[in-house]
C-alpha cells in the first residue's frame, strides 16, 4: 500500500478546532499523499463514542481524566498532556453590562434579569462541568451561600449547547450575552471576556486542592448510572485508539502535536503548551 492510500480519522474537543487543523496543514506539508479527517465533538461525547463503536485513529480531548475513566486501557495504551487553558467569561460589544462588567463584579451582572448568559452541556462536554465548578468555587470565594445554584437557575438551558464551540458561535450570533469558555477559544474568535481569580478558574496546578472540593454529577458509561467528578486543573490529552491501522502515522501527528511545532500552533492558538 503507497502512502497515497493513507487515511487517518482525528476526533477531537470542539476547543481544539483550530489547533487540530493547524496542526494537520503543518503534517500536510511533510506528508502530502496522506488524508487526515478532523471530526469535532464534546470531548465527553467524542470517548462515549469510541465505547460504541466508533473508528478513529487520534483522539484528542479537553480533560485528560477522560481517558483513564472511559478509554485506558481497552481503546487506548497511553494518552499525552499537551496543554493547558482557563475558564474565562467571553462576551461581545452588544452584551447588556459589557462596560460594567469585571471580574469582581460578574456574577452581578450575569444575574441581573435582562442579562442572558450560557454554558455548554456538562453532560457532553468539559468545559460544561468546568463551568459547574467554577460557579461552586466562586460561591465559597466570594462566601456568596447559594451563588452557584442561582447562577444554574439563570443560565440558558445547557442543552442547547452540546459544545464549547457551539456556546461560542451562539455568543459570536448574538443569541446569548456572555459565555463561559476557554481563554483560547475567546481569543480565537476575538471576543473580549473576562479573567475570572486563579482559585476559580481551574488554571493554576498550585490551588488543585482548592478546585478539588468542586463537584459534578455527570453521566457515567453504564446507562442511567452517573459518576462525581472532581475539580482538577485544566489539561488537554490525545491518545492513539487500539483500531488505528497506521500506528506509525498516528504516531507521528502526536509527535508533531506534542512538540516544537506543536507548542508554536498551541500558542498562537492562545493555548499554554505543556
Amino acid at each position: 500500500m503507497s502512502n497515497k492510500d493513507y487515511f487517518l480519522k482525528i476526533l477531537n474537543a470542539g476547543a481544539l478546532h483550530r489547533v487540530i487543523g493547524n496542526c494537520i496543514k503543518a503534517f500536510s506539508v511533510e506528508n502530502p499523499k496522506i488524508t487526515l479527517e478532523m471530526k469535532g465533538i464534546g470531548s465527553r461525547e467524542g470517548a462515549k463514542m469510541l465505547l460504541a463503536g466508533e473508528k478513529c485513529d487520534i483522539i484528542a480531548l479537553a480533560d485528560q481524566a477522560l481517558f483513564a475513566e472511559l478509554l485506558v486501557p481497552d481503546l487506548v495504551e497511553n494518552y499525552f498532556v499537551f496543554a493547558t487553558d482557563q475558564i474565562v467569561i467571553g462576551y461581545d460589544h452588544f452584551s447588556k453590562g459589557s462596560k460594567e462588567i469585571t471580574s469582581e463584579n460578574w456574577a452581578d451582572i450575569l444575574l441581573q434579569p435582562e442579562v442572558s448568559f450560557a454554558r455548554s452541556d456538562h453532560n457532553l462536554d468539559p468545559c460544561g462541568y468546568r463551568t459547574l465548578m467554577v460557579w461552586q468555587l466562586a460561591e465559597n470565594l466570594y462566601n456568596r451561600p447559594g451563588l452557584s445554584k442561582e447562577l444554574e437557575n439563570a443560565c440558558t438551558h445547557y442543552t442547547t449547547y452540546p459544545k464549547s464551540l457551539d456556546l461560542a458561535g451562539a455568543l459570536l450570533e448574538g443569541k446569548v450575552d456572555y459565555a463561559f469558555l476557554y481563554s483560547s477559544e475567546a481569543k480565537q474568535l476575538g471576543f473580549p471576556y473576562i479573567t475570572l481569580p486563579a482559585r476559580i478558574n481551574l488554571s493554576n496546578p498550585a490551588y488543585a486542592d482548592y478546585y478539588d472540593q468542586a463537584a459534578v454529577s455527570v453521566e457515567s458509561k453504564i446507562p442511567s448510572k452517573n459518576i462525581i467528578i472532581h475539580g482538577k486543573p485544566i489539561e488537554f490529552a490525545v491518545g492513539i485508539s487500539k483500531t488505528t491501522q497506521h500506528l506509525d502515522l498516528a504516531m507521528k501527528f502526536v509527535d508533531l502535536l506534542t512538540g516544537q511545532e506543536g507548542h508554536a500552533i498551541l500558542e498562537e492558538c492562545g493555548m499554554i503548551p505543556c
